[in-house]
């Protein structure tokens, strides 16, 4: 800019000088100052009688006179620059968008606070989640967090195994989940009523269900943390299979056939590495809470990209048979063919946006043991084969609906005798679909269940299915569940 100026007065001045102007001319870019038209009148008086001088004279007089506005123009243009950077630009508007309001006036807006994320325990398949944790400190432990659920539910079928289980209300769960998730020492404590209700099982109350199966603390654990890897030690969630154990953890309120095959909580102690894509995990236990640390679960998970996942889990008894006997296993949650069982699973989850999608296989097998006649059982083992299908999609206004189909078949036959793995009869299958609908808003929830369970190979006479005398091998039930996370 200083050197446009520069060029612009040269030439100016070269201008007046090759052209004669006037004086006045030149005194009007001095400034018309007082010393200026002084030193003109002299001038012009003495032009006659010294024409060289007095050009001369003149020339000196224009170029100090250009220099002089020169000067000014010069302060000028520094005064301009100094406002320009004190002032920010305004951002062009948009066609009849009110200007903004200048920028020391305007407040910049904070950024939105990000909302919390649910707690990672206890797991949960949706399409419920946890809800806000209340923080208290704990002195040495550091930050405690606090969550739980109150609900209650109604369910209702037909051809009942017993008199009186045509219909149900009751609490389906109670519970207060007390955690610390950070640093090196963490923990999870599990307490209060639940429920487990299961297709094709009698319903049982929640007081019976929860004194008969793990009691008012179902889940406790303490966990050391170093780094990707962490030991559990303490009454731990099972890593078999692709269901959890309480109502509110998955898509649907009751479980299905193939959690019926599997281990829900175990006592010992489970090691868990997490390396890139790949999770490992390892654990030593009582199995179907025997209190006989003779079994052993693992897992590996292989995380293809933020949708799919491939899981295999496998589990089993690595000791002796055994049967647990006595009034600890009169619902019974130690059953005697399963807890001495090997269970294997290949899971595949794909989650994306609003859909999940996860189907399963499942394959057990127990192995013969004599043992079993002393207890009215047959000494003969079995195999089962079975499959299932999980899917939830999440539609708008807090609105879900998830789908379970399954099938699972046992070996044997009524005449061979193998183990009832099923609970119909030695070589019966069975058959099951579920459908639940899920409304939530903020804390509260409101879903049902609808679901029919077929019962295949059935030889009557031997198989007992549905009805009081067991001979029906269909039982449609419905299921209603209402209730807050907190």
């Amino acid at each position: 800019m200083n050197k446009t100026y520069g060029v612009c007065f040269g030439m100016l001045a070269l201008g007046l000088v090759g052209l004669g102007a006037p004086a006045s001319h030149a005194r009007s870019l001095a400034g018309e100052s007082a010393g200026a038209s002084e030193t003109t009148a002299t001038s012009a008086a003495t032009t006659s009688s010294s024409p060289s001088a007095s050009s001369s004279e003149d020339l000196r007089q224009r170029i100090d006179a250009l220099k002089a506005q020169l000067a000014d123009l010069n302060t000028e243009l520094a005064a301009e620059k100094d406002t320009d950077a004190t002032t920010p630009a305004v951002a062009p508007q948009d066609q009849g968008t009110p200007a903004a309001a200048t920028p020391a006036a305007a407040a910049t807006p904070a950024p939105a606070a990000a909302a919390p994320m649910p707690l990672p325990t206890p797991s949960m398949s949706g399409p419920l989640a946890t809800g806000i944790a209340h923080e208290l400190p704990a002195g040495p432990f550091g930050k405690i967090e606090i969550t739980g659920i109150l609900s209650g539910i109604g369910l209702f079928g037909n051809n009942p195994v017993v008199p009186g289980d045509e219909g149900h209300v009751d609490v389906s769960n109670a519970q207060v989940f007390i955690q610390k998730t950070s640093g090196w020492f963490q923990f999870f404590l599990q307490g209060g009523a639940y429920n487990l209700p299961v297709v094709g099982v009698p319903f049982a109350k929640t007081g019976p269900t929860t004194t008969g199966t793990y009691g008012p603390f179902p889940v406790g654990y303490a966990k050391l943390v170093k780094g990707n890897f962490n030991i559990e030690i303490g009454s731990l969630p099972t890593l078999i299979g692709d269901e959890y154990t309480f109502t509110f953890q998955n898509m649907n309120i009751e479980r299905g056939l193939l959690w019926n095959q599997e281990p829900a909580v175990s006592r010992g102690i489970q090691l868990n590495e997490t390396y890139k894509k790949l999770t490992l995990s390892f654990g030593w236990n009582d199995g179907f809470y025997s209190d006989r640390y003779t079994s052993l679960t693992g897992l590996l998970a292989y995380a293809f990209n933020g949708a799919n996942t491939l899981t295999f889990a496998a589990g089993g008894n690595a000791g002796n048979t055994y049967v647990r006997t006595g009034s600890a296993n009169f619902f019974p949650v130690t059953p005697a063919y399963q807890n001495n069982e090997q269970v294997y699973n290949v899971i595949y989850t794909y989650t994306k946006g609003n859909v999940t999608i996860s189907p399963y296989y499942q394959y057990t097998v127990v192995k013969s043991a004599p043992i079993y006649a002393s207890f009215g059982l047959s000494p003969t083992g079995a195999h089962t084969n079975g499959g299932a299908l999980l899917a939830n999609y999440n539609f708008k206004h807090g609105f879900s609906l998830a789908v379970r189909p399954e099938y699972i078949k046992s070996s044997g036959s009524p005449i061979t005798g193998e183990a009832n793995l099923l609970g119909y009869g030695s070589g019966t299958g069975a058959f099951s679909f579920t459908v639940t609908p899920t409304w939530v808003k903020d804390a509260f929830f409101l879903r049902g269940d609808i679901s029919i369970v077929h019962v295949t190979d059935f030889v009557a006479g031997s198989s007992v299915a549905f009805g009081i005398g067991g001979t029906n091998t269909n039982q449609a039930r419905g299921a209603i569940e209402a209730g807050f996370m907190f």
